[in-house]
């Protein structure tokens, strides 16, 4: 099937890509690992990207879905999207199974930063749903030379997803609220952070736990960038639904992010 092709005022394409499922694994009540391919090489995408998933057969649902790309697996061809299930869209995807064709407009947005000395100490800190993009980025990180440490927080034990895939890539760490997996509390309370000296931080998740993060790294002169979940519609910057404002001004998130430097974010931390 031949894809439609566009360019905007990005600086990478973007594709309209009729996918075809291979995978959709259960790994929690509340989440599926949704995995996609297409006969051709699928687009070069960066971490901490996203995609928008058009989502067939749901009466209640008229936009698509924004979702960040969990990892790219380039000799399977394949791009994994890890979904929540928060409503009928995601609930609706949720239901794809293989062979199915889904929609995607895909790469979107900016990612995260790579270290040009693979010698920087780097953490990525992820919550909840918020770990997905943190996956293909570590995997990056690892190619260019530089070991990243995971920090993961989870409400429970059942609500960390992925672990055998992060521990693959580097030293995990993790937290949960109610103590049954790892260190008891939130992820601004590991020990990790008090017992090691990091040069970046990058971190996904609920605003609350990045703003605490994002004070932790101001405060201890860490460089930091976060990937905001601001509502978003189009994915292009024409629906002016995510608009942040930021020190260089009111921006949207999916055209300029999602992933910021804290440092032009008007935060108050």
């Amino acid at each position: 099937m031949q894809n439609n092709e566009f360019t905007s005022i990005y600086f990478m394409k973007k594709y309209i890509l009729d996918l075809t499922v291979t995978e959709n694994i259960r790994l929690h009540a509340n989440y599926v690992l949704l995995k996609l391919t297409q006969t051709a090489p699928l687009p070069e995408t960066l971490p901490g990207q996203f995609a928008e998933i058009r989502v067939d057969g749901s009466n209640t649902t008229f936009l698509r879905r924004p979702i960040s790309i969990n990892y790219v697996d380039r000799k399977k061809n394949e791009v994994w999207f890890l979904i929540q299930l928060v409503g009928d869209g995601t609930r609706k995807l949720a239901t794809a199974q293989p062979g199915n064709i889904v929609n995607v407009v895909m790469p979107l947005g900016n990612g995260f930063s790579m270290p040009e000395n693979p010698q920087t100490k780097v953490l990525l800190i992820g919550g909840g749903v918020g770990t997905a993009p943190l996956l293909y980025l570590g995997e990056a990180l690892l190619k260019n030379g530089c070991t990243p440490t995971f920090l993961l927080g989870a409400r429970s034990k059942n609500d960390l997803l992925q672990l055998d895939l992060f521990e693959s890539l580097g030293s995990v760490y993790t937290t949960t609220e109610d103590g049954s997996y790892g260190e008891k509390g939130y992820v601004t309370m590991h020990s990790v952070l008090k017992e090691n000296k990091f040069d970046l931080i990058c971190t996904c998740g609920p605003k609350p736990m990045m703003m605490a993060v994002a004070k932790y790294a101001a405060a201890n002169g860490i460089e930091c960038e976060v990937s905001l979940e601001n509502t978003m519609a189009c994915g292009v910057g024409a629906c002016l639904c995510c608009v942040e404002n930021t020190k260089e001004g009111h921006v949207c998130v999916c055209k300029e992010g999602p992933v910021f430097n804290i440092k032009k974010l008007l935060w108050q931390i």
